[in-house]
């Protein structure tokens, strides 16, 4: 796997966090992403696709959605990179 760049390695680590013990993210967190250069609205922004990322997968695991497979997955991405999310 490739190396990630701090930013992202540094977001990846307080999503994370976020996700699997959120009672312990601490101003320190945010102060920490502040001083990886990540913009408080960067940090917003993760934190609402963290959140809806959660939200959805507790709903697919509820409802027994389908999970794509791997083809499928790539034909999805293909139409995202191509079409975006409209």
């Amino acid at each position: 796997m490739a190396a990630l760049e701090p930013k992202v390695h540094a977001m990846f680590g307080f999503i994370e966090k976020l996700t699997l013990d959120p009672q312990a993210v601490t101003p320190g967190d945010a102060a920490l992403l502040r001083a990886a250069g990540i913009s408080d609205a960067a940090v917003e922004d993760a934190v609402h696709v963290c959140a809806l990322f959660s939200i959805y997968d507790r709903l697919a695991d509820a409802f027994g959605f389908h999970i794509p497979d791997a083809k499928g997955f790539a034909q999805s991405a293909a139409r995202l990179l191509k079409h975006g999310y409209v």
